[in-house]
């Protein structure tokens, strides 16, 4: 049994359809991405796999149980995490204090310190800043502090919304490289992101997402050799 199982998912922005019947998995352990063009539909797809946008119809299973009808806050307790687009760190806080509120749903203190621990492994830039206000911050340690934050959940499955989104190059390496790292320390991640190019090279599998239908699904590698892929996304002729 997969993880997680979208199945012919149709979300509404008012009278807009803007999923068209999505259907993708991600099986337990995986990364799988979720590529396209602006206005596809990702974030919407995450959006409804949270929570925070409800399906007219259709059905999202986390581990056997049905997400399309519970509360935001509900998915959460069972093992959804989001990085949203645009990080959304709290920026009149500490970098510790908001990883302080990563971890509000849970009373397993040991864990949480550990978890903690692991956070500043993975994101060192953040044990040097631990006592800075959020806001001061640059935008690839916002991406490094909103990932952390996450995390501190200690989620089942990650969601990531756009991470490479304004940042350097070389700090675009570098959260993608601290991706592969968390998901080797046990976390699943669905990826949405429009840099087609780093997302393959981390991802087991991908889906393409036009106009809020899938359009493609492969594995990863088959999506880098595939010729539309290759020249819509990857811009290789």
């Amino acid at each position: 049994m997969p993880l997680l199982e979208v199945r012919d998912v149709h979300t509404y922005y008012g009278n807009i359809e803007a999923l068209k019947g999505v259907s993708l998995t991600v099986e337990k352990g995986e990364i799988v991405t979720l590529i396209g063009g602006n206005g596809a539909g990702k974030t919407t797809t995450l959006r409804t796999i949270c929570g925070l946008l409800k399906p007219r119809s259709g059905t999202i299973v986390l581990d056997g149980k049905d997400l399309a009808r519970t509360k935001a806050h509900e998915i959460v307790n069972l093992g959804v995490a989001m990085v949203p687009e645009g990080r959304g760190v709290f920026s009149r806080l500490t970098v510790a204090e908001n990883l302080d509120l990563g971890a509000y749903t849970r009373t397993d203190r040991g864990a949480i310190r550990r978890d903690l621990e692991m956070v500043l492994r993975l994101f060192p830039r953040l044990k040097e800043r631990f006592r800075q206000i959020a806001g001061t911050l640059s935008g690839g340690e916002q991406q490094m502090l909103a990932t952390g934050r996450a995390l501190m959940a200690h989620p089942r499955l990650l969601l990531m919304d756009e991470p490479s989104m304004g940042l350097a190059p070389i700090l675009v390496e570098s959260i993608f490289d601290t991706l592969r790292e968390v998901n080797r320390e046990g976390t699943t991640i669905l990826l949405v992101e429009q840099n087609a190019h780093m997302a393959l090279q981390i991802a087991n599998r991908g889906y393409v997402l036009q106009t809020g239908q899938i359009a493609l699904a492969k594995s990863a590698e088959e999506l880098q050799h595939d010729p539309m892929v290759r020249k819509v996304y990857l811009g290789i002729d």
